[in-house]
């Protein structure tokens, strides 16, 4: 697949195009169905919007649980890569702490 970062800038980039998102959604389907998971985790606004819809904003709605006919719980958090592209390392550690509240969120409901 290829990116369409260009010189290091930061800012809103897609990396990953339509076509090739939608591409994999039967993929996807299959596996749930066959797996049949308990929770399925949405790292990144791309996965989640795949998978919830293009309405959903990971701003609004990260960490929470989201209902989803796939599988009894579903939740969107940022993409680790995302935390190391953080500005400063105070930013970058408050992220890491929120990303690790978010994967506990997901141990209370597995456990």
């Amino acid at each position: 697949m290829r990116s369409n970062i260009s010189n290091g800038s930061r800012g809103k980039c897609r990396i990953h195009k339509v076509a090739e998102v939608a591409a994999c959604r039967p993929g996807l389907d299959a596996e749930i169905s066959a797996l049949k998971p308990k929770v399925v985790v949405c790292l990144g606004a791309t996965a989640a919007q795949a998978l919830l819809g293009r309405d959903f904003r990971m701003t609004q709605h990260r960490g929470e649980f989201i209902e989803s006919p796939l599988v009894p719980f579903v939740m969107a958090t940022v993409h680790p890569s995302s935390i190391l592209r953080a500005p400063d390392d105070e930013t970058r550690h408050a992220e890491m702490r929120r990303f690790v509240a978010d994967l506990k969120k997901l141990s209370r409901v597995l456990s």
